[in-house]
């Protein structure tokens, strides 16, 4: 089996993962946006997350094969401590551990930078992004149901929760 390569997301891979975005944008209710984006548009939001949070590219057999992100959960200062993560893999890798290596990746960058809690919400059914959001340490709290409309049906929502490092722990290193 190949390894899996995860390294920083660079303007290389702006047009890579826009196509993917925008395939789960057009054929599926994964993620929730109706239009598919323009690279340069993509190009602009990743520029402006990744100012203040880790984004991830992997590669497989030399080629682009998924990327990972974290961006803000919600607005208010007292999630300040608190991310949201989207990952998105190829479909020539899946089931390879792409979205495993990212994920640990994605952790290890947000531990470091003090982020304490990563939430995950996931349109379902579906088992296998609940399959690895939960190998990875993830735990389900919730649904919301019929929360989101795409292709004329609601949908609902589940939602995960990972602690990335502990009140305690945080204390003791000085992280917010």
């Amino acid at each position: 089996m190949s390894a899996v390569i995860v390294r920083g997301f660079e303007a290389r891979d702006v047009a890579p993962a826009n196509a993917l975005t925008n395939r789960y944008i057009v054929e599926t209710t994964v993620h929730f946006a109706l239009d598919p984006a323009r690279d340069e548009d993509f190009e602009a939001m990743w520029r402006s997350g990744s100012a203040r949070f880790p984004w991830l590219a992997a590669e497989l057999d030399g080629a682009f094969a998924g990327y990972c992100k974290a961006g803000v959960w919600r607005e208010r200062a007292a999630y300040a401590c608190t991310v949201e993560t989207g990952v998105y893999v190829c479909d020539h890798a899946h089931r390879r551990g792409v979205g495993r290596a990212l994920y640990t990746a994605l952790f290890d960058a947000l531990v470091a930078g003090g982020w304490r809690v990563a939430v995950a919400g996931i349109t379902l059914p579906n088992e296998a992004s609940v399959r690895l959001h939960e190998s990875v340490g993830f735990r389900a709290v919730g649904v919301f149901h019929g929360v989101g409309e795409k292709f004329g049906a609601r949908h609902d929502v589940g939602f995960w929760e990972r602690e990335l490092q502990s009140v305690e722990a945080s204390r003791r290193t000085g992280s917010s």
